[in-house]
């Protein structure tokens, strides 16, 4: 009696396995939240990025923005030391410090708890425009991590046809579990409602009830307990804020010359703003031939 061929049946057995291993999902990486102070989300591989040195601006050097400052770092140390705090939305003014002041509370909040190097309460993590689609997934990793988390994400905003305000709203309500204790949502906008005013609009013309067509829209903001706004640099703030970076990095001009170049600056610039001022302070640090890093 011959030998059984059995390398059919094996054949199919291999193809079975490997369609099990394709269906299966591969396994999600292990995050290390104590590998750094702040990092940047990767949606496509859902894995966080650690971000060695975060690019921060001292929060003595911002000026003109004194009360929602306040504000901002009340909220966020009450969030460090594991008490109730909201989700905030600034909004206004391009230039006027609203990511910075975000990334100095975070600071601030981990000064003002005793974390040491290496060992800090609260986290930052940055979740990019294009990416809040993935926001829920994030939230749902981060849940169970045990660490009290920022999730920030900078010029946010919606366009027409994006429909990705919906993960945006399902994620900051929480659904059914609820948004995780131990994370907040810090958002920047010059929109005050994030959407395009034109996108409301339309909505309130096309649909068969307007007024709730348009709340829903409207109704994202809601999800923001705080809604911190920035408004236009007063030419006060402007060299305020000017002032404070050139002692800061050791420039010496005479008050009057750094008071009309910083100006001048301005006005080719046909703005006044936070950002401004840096600009003029990195444009001015290099003809004084002095080393400036942000």
């Amino acid at each position: 009696m011959g030998e059984l061929d059995l390398t059919p049946i094996a054949e199919r057995l291999d193809r079975l396995l490997a369609l099990i291993e394709r269906a299966v999902p591969p396994a999600r990486p292990l995050i290390d939240l104590g590998a750094a102070d702040a990092f940047v989300w990767q949606a496509a591989s859902a894995s966080l990025q650690p971000v060695p040195k975060v690019n921060r601006v001292d929060m003595s050097l911002l000026k003109g923005v004194d009360r929602v400052r306040d504000i901002l770092v009340e909220n966020t140390e009450r969030f460090a030391r594991g008490l109730p705090a909201n989700n905030v939305l600034l909004w206004g003014a391009r230039g006027m410090g609203k990511s910075s002041l975000v990334k100095a509370a975070h600071a601030e909040a981990n000064r003002a708890s005793g974390s040491q190097p290496g060992g800090h309460a609260l986290k930052l993590i940055e979740i990019h425009r294009e990416d809040i689609d993935s926001l829920p997934e994030l939230m749902a990793i981060l849940r169970s991590s045990g660490r009290r988390v920022i999730l920030f994400c900078d010029d946010l905003s919606f366009d027409n046809d994006d429909t990705s305000y919906k993960s945006l709203k399902a994620a900051l309500d929480g659904g059914v579990e609820g948004r995780p204790e131990n994370v907040v949502f810090y958002a920047t906008s010059n929109r005050r409602h994030l959407l395009p005013r034109d996108m409301m609009e339309n909505e309130r013309s096309t649909a068969i009830n307007p007024s709730e067509a348009v709340e829903e829209k409207v109704s994202l903001s809601d999800r923001f307990g705080l809604w911190l706004g920035f408004h236009k640099c007063s030419q006060e703030d402007y060299l305020a804020m000017v002032h404070g970076y050139a002692a800061h990095f050791g420039l010496e001009l005479p008050e009057a010359d750094l008071d009309w170049q910083a100006l001048e600056w301005a006005t080719t610039r046909g703005a006044r703003s936070g950002r401004v001022a840096w600009q003029f302070t990195l444009d001015l640090a290099g003809r004084l031939g002095v080393p400036v890093t942000e």
